[in-house]
């Protein structure tokens, strides 16, 4: 079965860095999209950076851009996020997730939440001093 495990979270001081990774299995990797979401407390879930298939392309949020780069190794199924100059408001559980649809690589479903059918259980991000 689709399994998505991520790991790499933890506590950070604001400017500071993490990375991330998911592990996935029981698909075929390289040909779905995957991306990161996050959810803050409180908050609902936001998308934050999702990755073509072959990881040729990529995208982000405004309130990530410039600071967080999502990579892919197909060879190994493992999806990264590279987060630097992190803030208090990076703050949240963040996961991975699979598209539902193979071979579907355009902004808009990478972009919304409901096109995604699997989930990871998370890992935590605290950004504190």
């Amino acid at each position: 079965q689709v399994q998505l495990v991520e790991s790499g979270g933890g506590l950070a001081q604001p400017g500071g860095s993490l990375r991330l990774s998911c592990a996935a299995s029981g698909f075929t990797f390289s040909s779905y999209a995957m991306s990161w979401a996050r959810q803050a407390p409180g908050k609902g879930l936001e998308w934050v950076s999702g990755i073509w298939s072959d990881g040729s392309v990529a995208y982000y949020a405004d309130s990530v851009k410039g600071r967080f780069t999502i990579s892919r190794d197909n060879a190994k199924n493992t999806l990264d996020l590279q987060m630097n100059s992190l803030k208090p408001e990076d703050t949240a559980l963040y996961y991975c997730a699979k598209v539902r649809a193979i071979n579907t690589d355009t902004i808009v479903v990478i972009t919304t939440l409901g096109e995604y059918d699997y989930w990871g259980h998370g890992t935590q991000v605290t950004v504190s001093s």
